[in-house]
């Protein structure tokens, strides 16, 4: 029986890659990756319930560089190596740059940046020798425009679009797909658990999980190197282009969203 093709999912517990984990069990076998072992397997049971041949589980933690070399190893596994993979284990810190600290930022930079940077390079070698592979870096609008003061986040996710996109165009005509994936406001257990409070977020910002994993897939398929889920946040994002820069300080300034780390 030919096996199927496998993912790697960082962040798999919750939010969005706990979606693309239910999404992927259909056609892939699974390897779940997060710090916390118990939802993990939580996971890898659901998963393999909705159809999957197969769920590792890898607890790591991807701001540490053994967390990172422990789950590079597994992407190049000779026996079973990663034909997708999803970066997708992000934090944010609720603590405006001014009042951050070294040791706050330099994770933020190692989960955000480095891990997306150390993932992806583990897997490109492997993907462009055979010849196939996908890659989707999680990425948000946010990252198009500085419209969090004070936050380093934005400037995270411009890094990971931005490097999504450029690495997208080299690697495509070698039968490889990279692509960052754009989600605005998405409704998961991940702001109760931060105690952030989103009663001030008007409720048609919000998308689903499972339609932004879905969204995603259909995007990849056609090969495109960003995906902007849901037409209202395409316009979101056309409007943070082409709007005067004056006007999007004024609007920057009335945002005061917050994000927690989404990798447990």
């Amino acid at each position: 029986m030919t096996q199927r093709p496998v993912a790697l999912i960082t962040g798999a517990t919750a939010g969005i890659g706990a979606a693309f984990a239910r999404e992927l069990a259909k056609t892939h076998d699974l390897v779940l990756v997060a710090r916390d072992k118990a939802r993990l397997e939580a996971v890898a049971a659901e998963a393999a319930a909705a159809g999957a041949g197969g769920a590792e589980v890898l607890p790591a933690d991807l701001s540490t560089p053994e967390g990172c070399d422990l789950v590079a190893a597994r992407i190049t596994a000779a026996d079973r190596p990663v034909d997708l993979l999803v970066n997708n284990a992000g934090m944010s810190l609720n603590t405006p740059f001014p009042r951050s600290s070294v040791e706050r930022e330099e994770l933020l930079l190692r989960l955000n940046v480095h891990a997306v940077m150390r993932l992806t390079l583990a897997a490109l070698p492997g993907m462009t020798a055979r010849g196939r592979g996908d890659i989707i870096n999680v990425s948000s609008v946010s990252g198009f425009a500085a419209m969090m003061p004070g936050s380093t986040y934005p400037a995270t996710k411009a890094w990971v679009t931005n490097f999504s996109e450029s690495t997208g165009q080299l690697v495509r005509a070698g039968g490889v797909r990279v692509m960052a994936l754009c989600p605005g406001f998405t409704r998961t257990e991940f702001h109760q658990r931060a105690g952030i409070d989103t009663g001030k977020t008007p409720p048609w910002l919000w998308l689903d999980a499972g339609n932004v994993v879905r969204d995603a897939l259909r995007d990849l398929k056609k090969g495109k190197l960003v995906s902007v889920p849901s037409w209202k946040y395409k316009m979101v994002v056309f409007g943070v282009r082409h709007a005067p820069q004056a006007l999007m300080r004024r609007v920057a300034r009335g945002t005061r969203s917050r994000i927690g780390r989404d990798d447990h």
